[in-house]
């Protein structure tokens, strides 16, 4: 029987150990972000600790990266740890200086063999300058065994040298007008959600309307059941209709129905969702992150861009003005 030596065998079991830990990385399915803009981070763990699912994964939330939301997962349990940042940092409803800095997901279990996906939204401020990196460390603990995802290369060092590196995300100057908002889709499921944008809105209002295009690729229907964005108190699905030459709004009971194979858009003039009880107006130009809430797909995260008052579409000039008190829509 050959005998294989020592030092082979040593260093088969490093390349072995090596190997597995490499199919083991975290890493975040948005690899470039924009400075003040709104950031979907979206954790992918695409294997287990020698063969033991997962049953805890938490991601650290870096100093400049504020307002970190997590989204619910089925099955697990999310807990924030909150804490204040080192300087104050401009946000919607003015300077914001403390927030989430660690999101922790546990009590599911993700076999080894299989993918999944944990979620946060946030936003990325203007510490990071185009051209830079900005790292999510990233721990993953399983029913035995576990990884720390938390090395940052020193300057002129290459992430892809560490043992067990953080997932980074390069800062990128923003896109703008319709190439900006061309940009902006998710997929959830069965669905594609394109084009997520809203109008900007005078001082003092207290509606705005938003937009959205969604095409069900599946074989079930699906229903838009809600949404929400941190600026408003509540949100409703409308339509507008025109009868005897006199347009008229009302809401869609019951959520908007999407068949498969079908593309609804939601656009000015027609159906839309109109945010309500604003706590201050979208600026046209930012972004603006929200939710869309499907009965089959779920809760999605998604980034409103923000056209100016009264566009007809994203990355549009804004349209003649209205008579005062009128809400287009």
């Amino acid at each position: 029987m050959n005998r294989i030596p020592r030092a082979e065998l040593f260093a088969g079991l490093l390349l072995s150990l090596s190997a597995t830990a490499a199919l083991a990385h975290a890493t975040l399915e948005r690899k470039e972000a924009s400075p003040n803009a709104a950031y979907r981070g979206v954790v992918q763990i695409t294997h287990g600790c020698d063969g033991q699912p997962t049953n805890r994964v938490s991601v650290t939330i870096p100093e400049g990266v504020i307002g970190a939301k997590p989204m619910p997962k089925p099955g697990w349990t999310v807990t924030t740890e909150k804490g204040a940042y080192a300087r104050a940092y401009p946000y919607y409803h003015g300077d914001i200086r403390e927030g989430v800095r660690t999101i922790t997901w546990t009590g599911g279990s993700l076999p080894d063999d299989q993918v999944d996906e944990f979620t946060f939204l946030a936003r990325i401020s203007d510490a990071f300058a185009p051209g830079s990196t900005v790292y999510f460390p990233v721990e993953q603990d399983c029913a035995a065994g576990q990884y720390r995802w938390g090395e940052i290369p020193a300057a002129g060092q290459e992430a892809h040298a560490l043992k067990s590196p953080a997932p980074g995300v390069r800062i990128v100057a923003a896109a703008s007008g319709p190439a900006r908002a061309a940009a902006s889709s998710v997929k959830a499921g069965d669905l594609s959600i394109e084009t997520p944008w809203m109008r900007a809105t005078p001082g003092g209002a207290k509606v705005a309307g938003g937009y959205v295009r969604v095409t069900n690729t599946g074989s079930q229907a699906d229903r838009l059941v809600g949404a929400s964005i941190p600026l408003a108190g509540r949100t409703s699905i409308h339509s507008m209709t025109m009868e005897g030459g006199v347009m008229k709004m009302a809401p869609v009971e019951g959520g908007l129905v999407i068949k498969p194979g079908e593309t609804v858009e939601l656009k000015p003039g027609g159906l839309h969702l109109m945010f309500e009880d604003l706590a201050s107006g979208p600026k046209a130009g930012e972004t603006v992150e929200g939710t869309l809430r499907f009965e089959r797909a779920g809760t999605v995260p998604v980034t409103f861009s923000v056209a100016p008052i009264g566009a007809m579409k994203p990355g549009a000039p804004a349209a003649a003005a209205t008579a005062p008190g009128h809400h287009e829509h």
